[in-house]
């Protein structure tokens, strides 16, 4: 199954279908259904930064230095932390700008400068063909193990010619790829859909693959991780490789790493063409933060135990085959070839992405100011320039193509995976101060820009590249022990005497160094130009509220000129969408463009050929300038005023409509207490005439019948006696809620026993209940229960309580229970009944004034449906006891089933204890 023919068929089918996916992807674009509208699809895009470097090298950096791997999946992770407000401002900037390439970005910031923007890409050439050739590298010796393993397949592969490198054709396969579904337009700013579908699917593959093989090793080589880390922590000299002491540099080690992880994901072409360029929606960036994250935990998880298991059963022989060769080891067949696969997809993502992001770079800044110094360009037809352009692109894509192929070929095998990766990403560092200081520092100068990425990349190539030859055997490595010249302190590892450190942290630290103090320092005492001071303040102020909807230019041009200049350069179904919201009638080629058509154009000419190129054409037909930093700042000032005035205005009206529903609240407030006073006076006249009419009407029939006899006229005195009772008591009950509701009810709080003042509660009331039918159940277990209160209002209180229950107790069996019961560090006094109840919602109302429950079949003593009573006792009873500091409320009773009221005092203090 793992014949040369099965191999290369199952690699070169996988291409096939990336090619399908691509296709689909475009297709759908057309049709206006996007692949790539979803933040899942962005998030695994940016897994595009996981290459063959993540796939194997990780395994055989564990292998040999710990955990310092995570160190490169950290650094990430705590960039996408910033991406809300970090990431979020490059993609604003690039989407304004129309910028095509990181070295787009860095030339449009510092005044649009061709030369800037040259040397970027220059770098980034050098800088990423390394990359390039880590990706054919892993290509190349993982199939040669796949075909050949138990055989050394390396010793086969360096005898080969060229022709027969797998690597080679792959490559080839992958210029074909990328020109198709990399370069299908011009404008380079617009996304590439189906590329994107392919390598979020890629990274799809490579994380299935990678897990596979992980959860092979961990649960089939071995009995899971328990028996895994258990022969390890049996072998000293493996599990000394898993701490912290393990890492190259130790500390520093740490921190240099961390840092150079954080600002290549900000840095590498690839990652800004995936991070920014390719963006299609800012809110995607909300899931990525935390997904892409969870990615990289994802495809790490098992990099260890696969190093440990590697290291266990097969010794230190190679370990960036280690993924590949456990599975060979067991005879198996298709995990290998699945894991081929994971790493092929791996490799090319990276390959893909990274080409076209070269690519740009390389036709825009730095062919096309070559060729804009020519005459004959200029004088070129309508759209013929367009397809010189793509001609360029697609040239290049396969010039840096086979460039990574030359590197892999002559030097790679000096370096191992991990090796060459970490080269290119302290190149990528590079561009980090020119880019992130830009962005928020707006007296960054482009001169200081450029002395400081020419100083930063000398030291990063002496420190790092060059040894890279010379250990390859290109160069005599006599210089990295003794120095050039035999000068000591200039040795590349151990720069300025600095010694003992990792190489990398140690490169990184002086390239920085170089490349930051020349950029501060120089833009200290540099002038900018106006339209750099133009540039600085848009980038500064990208995220100012419709700063970059403003035009920004003044100067002249006519649209006959303006439309010549772009049919030459993008084409006439280019320059048609861009005029396309002028009316027919007012295409006159003599006529003014406004500013919005002169800065639309430009944007066109920025998205296809560069900001700098597309400034040194408009340039060539506009008369005048763009906007000073003066108008700018101007605008933003204007801006920021009209933005607090409307805050303002805002802050005024939420104060308005709050002050407006407060007064609606008010009113409807008085409603309810103008309402409630009525109900209050008419509840109260109701419940004096009762009594009174009474009163009155027994007191008539003895005045005016002097013959009664002696029985009627006691019965009937005895009535005017009762209703008498019955109005003071009303009355004082009114006067009594009148005094709480203001304040002025006098308590007379002393120390007293509530089991006491209970018990002589119930003989006031035993007799009366006994009449009613009531039996009186008492459930008192305390001796003592002292409380602060008025035993007058207190009692009042019981009784009123004991009263209410055997009112609604069941007529049948009518039973009212009194309990007494301590309950942290208070007193709850509970009285049930077996009644009907109090539903949930009545529970509350039964304490308003002259609230009473309508149940006429309940009540045993009942008039007009009504329970006896002025419906104030238990408003009046929970006024007293809350004076007292307690508590009175209403819920169902737990033992009686009816109602009952729970009346809550705290217990008294020691010190109001009464005397001994």
């Amino acid at each position: 199954m793992r014949s040369e023919v099965v191999v290369l068929s199952v690699a070169f089918g996988y291409l096939a279908l990336l090619f399908l996916i691509a296709a689909w992807g475009d297709r759908r674009a057309e049709q206006g259904r996007s692949l790539i509208g979803s933040p899942n699809v962005y998030a695994l895009s940016i897994a595009v930064y996981c290459t063959a470097w993540t796939f194997y090298g990780s395994v055989g950096r564990a292998a040999q230095f710990g955990p310092s791997f995570l160190l490169i999946y950290l650094g990430p992770t705590l960039a996408m932390l910033m991406a809300p407000f970090l990431i979020r401002k490059m993609v604003r900037i690039a989407s304004a700008q129309r910028i095509t390439s990181i070295a787009d970005f860095i030339s449009a910031r510092y005044g649009k400068s061709s030369s800037l923007g040259a040397l970027v890409a220059l770098i980034a050439l050098i800088g990423i063909t390394p990359y390039i050739a880590l990706q054919l590298k892993a290509i190349t010796v993982t199939h040669a193990v796949l075909v050949n393993y138990p055989d050394a397949g390396d010793l086969r592969l360096a005898n080969e010619p060229f022709w027969l490198d797998k690597s080679f054709w792959v490559a080839l396969v992958l210029a074909v790829f990328i020109i198709l579904f990399g370069t299908r337009h011009l404008d380079a700013s617009e996304r590439h859909e189906g590329m994107v579908a392919a390598i979020a699917f890629e990274s799809l593959v490579k994380l299935v693959a990678f897990l596979s093989v992980g959860i092979f090793t961990v649960f089939v080589l071995f009995q899971g991780p328990g028996d895994l880390f258990a022969r390890v922590a049996a072998t000293p000299a493996l599990a000394s490789r898993l701490g912290l002491d393990a890492v190259p540099g130790g500390t520093t080690g740490w921190v240099g790493m961390l840092v150079l992880a954080v600002l290549a994901f900000f840095s590498l072409p690839r990652q800004f063409q995936v991070l920014v360029v390719e963006n299609v929606d800012e809110r995607h960036m909300a899931r990525a933060s935390w997904l892409f994250p969870l990615y990289l935990l994802a495809i790490n998880l098992f990099v260890i135990p696969i190093a440990m298991a590697g290291l266990l059963l097969m010794g230190d022989a190679d370990p960036d085959r280690f993924v590949l060769t456990l599975p060979l080891s067991a005879s198996l067949e298709g995990l290998p070839l699945l894991v081929f696969i994971g790493g092929l997809s791996a490799a090319t993502s990276m390959v893909i992405v990274e080409t076209i992001a070269l690519s740009t770079m390389v036709s825009n800044q730095l062919i096309m100011p070559l060729l804009l110094r020519t005459r004959r360009l200029h004088r070129s037809a309508s759209g013929e320039l367009a397809g010189w352009l793509l001609g360029i692109r697609r040239v290049a894509i396969v010039l840096i193509l086979l460039m990574g192929y030359l590197y892999h070929a002559l030097v790679g095998d000096a370096y191992s995976l991990v090796t060459i990766g970490l080269v290119s990403f302290a190149a990528a560092c590079q561009f980090a101060p020119a880019m992130l200081l830009g962005m928020y520092w707006r007296g960054a100068h482009r001169r200081g820009a450029t002395l400081g990425l020419i100083a930063g990349t000398l030291v990063w190539a002496w420190t790092l590249l060059i040894p890279g030859f010379a250990q390859s055997g290109w160069l005599d490595d006599a210089f990295l022990e003794l120095g050039p010249f035999g000068i000591d302190w200039l040795r590349p590892y151990a720069l300025f005497g600095l010694e003992d450190w990792d190489i990398y942290t140690h490169s990184l630290l002086w390239s920085l160094s170089a490349n930051l103090g020349l950029l501060v320092g120089v833009s200290l005492f540099s002038r900018q130009s106006p339209l750099e001071q133009t540039q600085a303040a848009l980038f500064t102020e990208a995220l100012h509220p419709n700063l970059l909807e403003t035009s920004l230019w003044h100067g002249q041009t006519t649209r006959g000129e303006l439309r010549s200049l772009l049919d030459r350069y993008l084409g006439t179904g280019t320059t048609a969408r861009v005029f396309a919201d002028i009316e027919p009638r007012e295409r006159d080629a003599e006529q003014p463009a406004t500013p919005a058509q002169i800065a639309r154009a430009e944007q066109a000419l920025s998205g296809a050929l560069g900001n700098a190129s597309a400034r040194v054409l408009i340039n060539s037909v506009v008369r005048g300038e763009a906007l000073d930093l003066e108008s700018i700042l101007s605008i933003l000032d204007t801006t920021s005023e009209t933005l607090e005035i409307n805050r303002r205005l805002e802050q005024k009206s939420s104060e308005l409509a709050q002050a407006s529903e407060e007064l609606r609240a008010a009113n409807e407030r008085l409603r309810e207490l103008d309402r409630l006073k009525d109900e209050f006076v008419a509840m109260v006249s109701h419940e004096l005439r009762t009594p009174l009419t009474s009163i009155r009407a027994f007191a008539e029939i003895l005045r005016d019948s002097s013959d009664l006899p002696d029985e009627k006229r006691v019965h009937f005195l005895d009535v005017v006696v009762k209703e008498s009772q019955r109005l003071s008591r009303l009355i004082e009950e009114i006067l009594d809620l009148a005094r709480l509701e203001s304040g002025r009810l006098t308590l007379n709080p002393q120390h007293l026993d509530l089991v006491a003042l209970a018990r002589h509660s119930i003989d006031a009331v035993h007799h009366m209940q006994a009449d009613r039918g009531v039996t009186l159940e008492v459930a008192i277990e305390l001796e003592k229960a002292p409380v602060v209160g008025d035993p007058d209002r207190l009692e009042q209180v019981i009784i009123n309580l004991l009263d209410n229950a055997g009112k609604f107790a069941s007529g049948d069996d009518a039973r009212v229970r009194l309990s007494l019961l301590p309950h942290k560090r208070h007193y709850q006094l509970m009285v049930e009944d077996n009644g009907p109840g109090i539903g949930e919602e009545e529970r509350e109302r039964v304490f308003e004034k002259f609230h009473q429950i309508q149940d006429p079949e309940q009540a045993p003593d009942k008039r007009h449906g009504r329970p006896r009573g002025s419906g104030l006792g238990l408003p009046i009873s929970r006024g007293i006891v809350a004076h007292l500091g307690g508590r009175l409320w209403a819920e169902k009773a737990p033992n009686l089933g009816g109602a009952c009221l729970i009346m809550e005092l705290p217990e008294a203090p020691p010190d109001t204890a009464e005397p001994g």
